[in-house]
């Protein structure tokens, strides 16, 4: 075995590691309560922001879920075909295009309703204050990446 020469490349140095793989456990925990909702994980989180802000840009979602207009497209298409957004090109700027929920949409709102609350219950290794403060934590960090992304 070669020494570790290099202090920073090891992977327990790292603070992206242990968020990329609570990231990835935390996601998969979705997995089983929204396939028979016909969702994935970034499907939901698009509808999340729709049901809180609805009829806004792609930008707006983008910007909002910090993913870019190559992620959100095929996306945002899919969940066309599932009859749960429509696509509308703004009037004004064509290059602007505007999504609303509709009316299965709003009703999957309903059917995901108590998503949160199940996750929250598998995420028990937390008390209610450190989960607000790895929340905190994780939105200043987040805002570091704000615009640069």
């Amino acid at each position: 075995m070669k020494d570790q020469k290099y202090e920073q490349l090891k992977l327990e140095n790292q603070i992206c590691f242990p968020l990329y793989a609570c990231a990835r456990q935390v996601v998969n925990s979705y997995t089983p309560l929204l396939k028979p909702l016909g969702l994935t994980y970034t499907q939901y989180i698009v509808l999340m922001v729709l049901w809180e802000s609805d009829g806004i840009t792609v930008g707006e979602i983008g910007r909002r879920l910090f993913l870019d207009n190559g992620t959100l497209t095929p996306l945002l298409k899919k969940l066309e075909k599932l009859g749960l957004i429509e696509r509308r090109r703004c009037r004004d700027d064509e290059r602007v295009v505007k999504i609303s929920l509709t009316d299965d949409g709003w009703q999957m709102r309903e059917a995901a309703k108590d998503i949160p609350m199940q996750i929250a219950g598998s995420c028990s290794a937390l008390g209610e204050q450190d989960a607000r403060t790895l929340y905190t934590l994780l939105y200043r960090l987040l805002g570091d990446f704000e615009g640069k992304v």
